[in-house]
């Protein structure tokens, strides 16, 4: 028998008119106390929401919705290594620690409740149910936030308490800076790229400007580093041979690396809490 668990969610809303009340849903926060285990998720695009308001400030929005994540983020990790995760906390009462009560166009829902066996497919139901249910079929495209983001899940659903930041790898005359690292004795960067293009061109050439890029920096380039992809594969099954040529490319790094498929995620995340295993001196 599948044991379920109790959860909690509030929907964030965007209320371009406080008079009207008119508003349009642009996010989640799903808590599930006994794991503990808070998902989140924002609408950064904002065509959904211009096509409701012609008149919305998109770099105010972007700048809220951002916020909001960071802050949502920091009270994860707040709770979770300082242990005050809280059983009788509800989804709204830890997203208002990272947006307070107040009259701003940003608002949390009323909290829900239900009960799961699987939190992130239930999560993926809410988001779909609350936020892009009314979504127009567009030619939408993978992006790199779109392969890292089932990463994140997966590290936060395994408890791989690993604390990722920003790394500028820097050469004699270049540098790059990759979005998530890490240091235990050498760096581990992990950088997700999406080879979800329009053409096959496309596809080779953003793997052909990492390998150059990557070239550069390694000339004069004095820390120890190891670069893992996580790449995702285009839509289009014509584009298929592209792609496998876009990762023997990214294989050609003139630093140690490796490439993991998005469907490899499994693998991906068991490296890394190898890796974080390795450094803090546990047994496997």
């Amino acid at each position: 028998m599948t044991t379920k668990e109790p959860y909690s969610y509030v929907v964030l809303r965007y209320i371009h008119d406080v008079l009207t009340g008119e508003f349009v849903n642009v996010g989640l926060v799903m808590v599930v106390p006994g794991r503990p285990l808070i998902l989140t998720r924002a609408r950064k695009t904002f065509g959904r929401i211009k096509h409701v308001f012609p008149d919305l400030d998109s770099d105010s929005y972007k700048r809220a919705i951002d916020a909001i994540e960071r802050g949502m983020k920091a009270v994860d990790r707040g709770l979770q290594s300082e242990g005050l995760f809280k059983t009788d906390g509800t989804a709204r009462d830890y997203g208002r620690i990272a947006l307070p009560l107040d009259d701003s166009s940003l608002q949390w829902s009323p909290v829900g409740a239900g009960l799961t066996a699987d939190a992130q497919k239930t999560f993926d139901q809410l988001y779909q149910r609350f936020v892009t249910r009314y979504d127009r079929p567009s030619q939408h495209r993978k992006s790199d936030e779109d392969v890292w983001r089932p990463v994140e899940a997966k590290l936060k659903e395994q408890g791989v308490k690993v604390e990722l930041e920003p790394k500028r790898v820097q050469g004699n005359t270049d540098s790059v800076e990759f979005r998530h690292a890490w240091k235990n004795g050498r760096w581990h960067v992990y950088e997700p790229l999406s080879f979800d293009l329009s053409d096959a061109d496309n596809i080779k050439d953003k793997a052909r400007r990492w390998l150059g890029h990557l070239s550069a920096v390694k000339i004069g380039a004095v820390e120890d580093v190891q670069v893992h992809f996580i790449v995702g594969r285009p839509h289009s099954a014509a584009l298929e041979p592209a792609y496998r040529t876009a990762v023997e490319i990214l294989r050609q790094v003139p630093f140690e690396n490796d490439v993991f498929e998005e469907d490899q995620i499994d693998d991906f995340v068991n490296r890394i809490e190898d890796e974080m295993r390795q450094h803090e001196g546990r047994p496997h």
